[in-house]
């Protein structure tokens, strides 16, 4: 069953993106400061992942936000954000 555009999910993913295209970081990076997978940081922002509290603490950790900053709206409708990383992007959780 597909969540209406402007579930929940959908409106934390956008802000997530937003927050971390404002940062100039990349899903990597980001990832990498949260000890997650890539592909599932790609799933919160597409709305397809319902992450746990505990992951929203991480990842508003990793933004250097608060959490209801984390949880408020996108300020504005993000469809694609491209933020380029330093390094190359792996295709997974690589251990440093």
């Amino acid at each position: 069953m597909d969540q209406p555009t402007s579930g929940p999910r959908k409106l934390l993913g956008q802000r997530i993106r937003e927050l971390r295209a404002r940062k100039g970081v990349t899903q990597e990076e980001l990832a990498d400061r949260c000890d997650m997978f890539r592909t599932y940081l790609s799933r919160i922002e597409s709305g397809q992942a319902n992450p746990t509290l505990t992951a929203l603490h991480v990842l508003a950790r990793g933004l250097e936000v608060s959490v209801p900053e984390l949880l408020s709206p996108p300020e504005m409708p993000m469809e694609r954000v491209r933020v380029q990383g330093a390094q190359p992007v792996s295709r997974g959780r690589v251990r440093r």
